[in-house]
């Protein structure tokens, strides 16, 4: 299903799950913004993507754990950022874990650790994920281990820092 949504900025985009044929795209767009692709390929099936112009310019995942999941890949095209796109996907793909039945939702990242607590993510201790969390491509070595680890709650939990 694909859904047509205007932006703060009046542009508009397209808003719909990734498919198969979007696999070169989306590891193009993440490659680019310097994130890794890794394991990517093993759940597009969750992933959801913005056309604009005629090209992807938008991309943001979960991988599901349970009663947890890890949004991973949430990319913006230089040009479409400070549209409101970034947050857009952010929302869809947090929709996505909370109707799939995911309770929490942890985030690992290198450079948006300012831009996701407007999201309600705060800072967390490795040893605070669930250990299914932890066994996925994007912990094991996808991502650095100096990334910052972030977590939500999906239930309405206020959310209570740890020491990262």
């Amino acid at each position: 299903m694909t859904s047509m949504t205007g932006l703060a900025d009046g542009r508009r985009v397209a808003l719909r799950r990734a498919g198969t044929a979007d696999a070169a795209a989306v590891e193009a767009l993440l490659m680019a913004q310097g994130l890794p692709p890794a394991g990517v390929a093993d759940w597009l099936d969750r992933f959801w993507v913005a056309e604009g112009d005629g090209a992807v310019v938008g991309v943001a995942g979960v991988e599901l754990y349970g009663a947890s999941a890890l949004l991973r890949s949430v990319a913006v095209a230089p040009a479409w950022r400070g549209s409101g796109l970034g947050g857009l996907l952010t929302g869809r793909a947090l929709e996505e874990a909370t109707a799939a039945g995911a309770r929490d939702v942890y985030l690992l990242t290198t450079t948006a650790d300012r831009y996701f607590p407007r999201h309600g993510f705060g800072c967390v201790a490795r040893a605070a994920v669930p250990e299914a969390v932890t066994a996925s491509v994007e912990f094991q070595g996808a991502c650095p281990a100096s990334a910052v680890v972030m977590h939500r709650s999906l239930d309405g939990t206020p959310f209570v820092p740890t020491a990262p």
